[in-house]
């Protein structure tokens, strides 16, 4: 580990979540760096229906969303074989976000189909420890995807994220079974500000609540549901 604040021991497998470019995989690959983690990325490049997706969302969501739901449990189960990943994990993917994206891209037949299959596997898939939600705004976001420069995704229009990060609220809104600290990333870049990283560090390492929020322009974050 390098120089910095401590992340507490109970954190053994941080899942670093938000829409498409907010940074997940970026800031996954630094924190796992900082904290001597191993790295759980998800692979979209696998993905065979992914560009033909994008293209044509309503012929391919169906193919896109089972082969993801799949690879997602795949990996998901090596964190529960004894004695892997011992240093601790950093993801860029919650096993949770698959359901969120069926129920934005799927009709409701395949919908149905969809969440009978997922009932079925999401037992076998281990929870994190730790939620890192990042956030940014619509706009952010289409300038980051123009900027790093993915052919495939360049026709991701602003209406489909804003949709994708309201379905993310609506989702953390209930979201109860892992601790949830959500990052607003408009006007704050750990990747690569120094002490924008070195802030969510100290932050991160005095944490120990179900929600928490770090943001500049101080936004709240959704209350908690009430506890069952």
């Amino acid at each position: 580990m390098t120089g910095g604040p401590v992340l507490p021991e109970r954190f053994r497998h941080i899942a670093i979540e938000g829409p498409i470019g907010v940074g997940k995989t970026s800031l996954a690959r630094k924190l796992a760096a900082h904290v001597d983690a191993e790295l759980l990325l998800e692979q979209p490049g696998d993905n065979p229906f992914l560009e033909r997706f994008y293209a044509d969302g309503r012929a391919y969501a169906f193919q896109t969303q089972l082969f993801f739901l799949f690879q997602r449990v795949e990996q998901m189960q090596a964190l529960a074989q004894p004695g892997m990943f011992s240093r601790g994990v950093v993801s860029d993917f919650l096993f949770a976000k698959d359901a969120l994206f069926a129920r934005l891209t799927l009709a409701d037949d395949e919908y149905r189909l969809y969440t009978q299959i997922h009932a079925q596997l999401a037992p076998r898939v281990p929870r994190p420890d730790l939620v890192l939600w990042l956030q940014a705004s619509p706009a952010t976001l289409i300038e980051r995807i123009r900027r790093r420069g993915i052919a495939m995704e360049q026709a991701i229009s602003e209406d489909y994220l804003q949709r994708l990060c309201d379905a993310y609220v609506e989702h953390f809104e209930s979201h109860d079974d892992t601790p949830v600290f959500a990052v607003v990333t408009d006007r704050f870049d750990p990747l690569d500000d120094p002490a924008d990283f070195a802030l969510l560090l100290e932050r991160l390492a005095r944490f120990d609540e179900r929600r928490g929020l770090l943001d500049p322009d101080a936004a709240t974050l959704p209350p908690s549901p009430p506890r069952r």
